[in-house]
């Protein structure tokens, strides 16, 4: 269905004559707006959306949640994080993988965060870490594990999840969006192709220089320290959550050797880590690859999550 609404969206840009970019930002808008019909919901699960979970500046920030409609919890837990490039993108295309999760015993939000250029760099992830907290405070109301909370993301999402991955015990990050008490740490990753390192990747993505002086407020000259601070490849430690990553080798966006630079590093300072590559895949994947990720991300959140039988 995408890949139909993509073709659609191309060639109405054709007729149009329209600039390249601006047949990329149309056919998103479309995606966009298909992503936010709504999940189908089986009998099984409870689903509500629209939950305020923080509101930095003034500014609403929500969450769409599902969780089991019978079973004893509490309940493993799993947010999910857009991608977007940091500026674009919405909650709701993780809409359904939170039913599908919640038809797995799990718990599952997938949130909404403060978006590029109006926002930059770290509000992102001082949002991320208050969603990690209010479900934490809020466990009873859902039946949630606080001690089993897991998060996935892809591309900027990805990088999100990973951030909060590695950076639970850094205060600077943790912003002001909320249960100060609760903790931002979670118990594992899946990040799926999220940068790792933004020192490298310049030249090596191809939209790099125009996402990442929007997030940074300027470019590697002007900013390389916002780079560095804000890549989690600088912020690993033996403390880090055991992580996934799922990544494809022909990733036009974001590079395979980010994902592989990540694992070394992680094992480096003994985290448990593990990458499954995805050979000919690129930045989304579709099909077979689709399903492939999709079984080991299920797979390495029963395993890292549920209590051993």
């Amino acid at each position: 269905m995408i890949a139909m609404i993509t073709t659609a969206a191309r060639v109405l840009c054709g007729r149009l004559f329209l600039p390249p970019l601006l047949g990329a930002i149309l056919a998103a808008v479309v995606i966009a707006g298909a992503a936010r019909a709504a999940p189908t919901v089986p009998d099984t699960v409870i689903w509500e959306e629209g939950i305020e979970y923080s509101t930095p500046g003034g500014e609403s920030l929500k969450l769409n949640l599902a969780r089991p409609k019978t079973g004893e919890g509490p309940f493993p837990a799993v947010i999910c994080i857009h991608g977007g490039g940091f500026r674009a993108g919405t909650r709701d295309g993780y809409d359904q993988l939170c039913v599908r999760l919640a038809e797995r015993g799990y718990v599952a939000a997938t949130i909404s965060y403060r978006l590029a250029p109006k926002h930059r760099f770290p509000a992102a992830v001082h949002d991320t870490k208050a969603a990690v907290r209010w479900l934490r405070a809020h466990a009873a109301d859902y039946s949630v594990d606080p001690e089993r909370i897991g998060v996935t993301g892809g591309s900027a999402g990805g990088h999100l999840a990973q951030f909060l991955g590695v950076t639970s015990h850094v205060p600077r990050f943790e912003g002001d969006g909320g249960n100060p008490g609760q903790s931002s740490a979670v118990a594992c990753v899946v990040n799926v192709y999220g940068p790792s390192d933004f020192t490298k990747s310049y030249g090596k993505s191809v939209d790099a220089h125009e996402v990442l002086p929007l997030w940074f407020g300027g470019n590697l000259d002007t900013h390389r320290d916002l780079h560095i601070q804000g890549s989690p490849l600088a912020w690993v430690t033996p403390d880090a959550a055991p992580t996934l990553c799922i990544h494809g080798t022909e990733d036009a966006y974001v590079a395979h050797e980010q994902a592989e630079w990540l694992i070394d590093k992680l094992k480096g300072a003994t985290v448990e880590a593990e990458l499954l590559t995805l050979q000919g895949a690129g930045h989304g994947f579709k099909g077979a690859d689709a399903e492939k990720a999709d079984a080991a991300l299920f797979e390495f959140f029963d395993r890292r999550l549920k209590p051993k039988r």
